[in-house]
């Protein structure tokens, strides 16, 4: 969420077990728990409520699972709120009653958030987030400037994560991951395949970007556990731009490399030359500056605006 999608998901559906709840408590409850999460899921979920009137109360006693989803007291009951996962692993909850329609939902590419104590499950609120319109572009700028694998890490749902990637054309995804998870399949990658470089822009992005060889956050919106762990933030919320930096970063090496093997012959041919008296002190140290001059000015080429790489949707 955020990295290849846009960031602004909508709840779809709201579907409450109707042994245990109806839609609008259901809403309601969640949105309580969700008003303390600054992630783009909760704050969807607050103005689905909002926009439909629903009476939101108060909680108390939140507690963030990272990587997993959060809880709450709300009305002297502890609410549990999380992925599919984390409700069948975690809680060792039975999810019969709504099999059939996280199944469907999950068919439809909808990421999912349940809801429930840790005796039962009382619902799930589906939210769907559009994929960046430059995302299929930007992967194509990236593949033309030699990336030889792009691979998703995302804690989104099995099936959400593979219908995205076969949009998208990548390489490989793994779904269901916790920051933990994330960092292990980095050293995985890195193992098998080199050097890494990681872009995100979420909290639970935040161990795998400072695990890569290289990290990128990505736009305003990146947390700033996100950005504090990266090596580069971009500004500009455009994934295009990964590419792009990617193209400034070869430049600059190559440019530094220019400068220092310039700089060493000429020392290499000023001092002794001075040293001997085939020139005079003065006439070493002012092509001394000229030279500093020139690698400053062939510095500066880095700076210049990189080839644009365009590919057909």
């Amino acid at each position: 969420t955020g990295t290849l999608t846009v960031g602004k998901p909508a709840v779809t559906d709201v579907v409450a077990v109707p042994s245990e709840t109806d839609d609008e408590q259901l809403l309601a409850v969640t949105a309580a728990v969700e008003r303390s999460s600054e992630h783009p899921l909760a704050r969807a979920i607050v103005a689905e409520a909002t926009a439909r009137g629903v009476t939101i109360p108060r909680c108390s006693a939140f507690q963030a699972q990272v990587g997993a989803g959060a809880t709450a007291e709300v009305g002297g009951r502890v609410v549990h709120i999380g992925s599919r996962t984390y409700f069948s692993d975690d809680l060792e909850v039975d999810l019969g009653p709504l099999a059939g329609e996280l199944d469907r939902l999950e068919t439809e590419g909808k990421t999912l958030v349940l809801v429930g104590t840790s005796d039962a499950v009382q619902g799930v609120i589906a939210l769907r987030d559009n994929l960046r319109p430059e995302a299929r572009d930007a992967l194509g700028r990236l593949r033309a400037v030699g990336v030889e694998r792009i691979v998703m890490l995302t804690g989104d749902n099995e099936r959400t994560a593979r219908a995205i990637s076969a949009r998208l054309g990548l390489d490989q995804v793994f779904a269901e991951l916790k920051p933990e998870g994330k960092v292990s399949r980095i050293k995985q990658i890195q193992e098998q395949h080199g050097s890494v470089a990681m872009v995100g822009d979420g909290i639970n992005d935040a161990p795998a970007l400072a695990t890569a060889d290289v990290g990128i956050a990505i736009g305003t919106g990146g947390t700033d556990a996100a950005i504090e762990a990266a090596d580069i933030a971009l500004l500009a919320d455009d994934l295009t731009k990964v590419a792009e930096a990617l193209q400034l970063g070869r430049r600059a090496t190559r440019i530094s490399r220019q400068n220092l093997i310039f700089s060493v012959i000429l020392l290499a041919v000023l001092i002794p030359s001075a040293v001997v008296g085939l020139l005079s002190v003065v006439i070493a140290v002012a092509v001394h500056e000229i030279a500093e001059l020139l690698a400053v000015s062939n510095g500066v080429r880095a700076a210049r605006k990189t080839t644009r790489h365009t590919v057909e949707p």
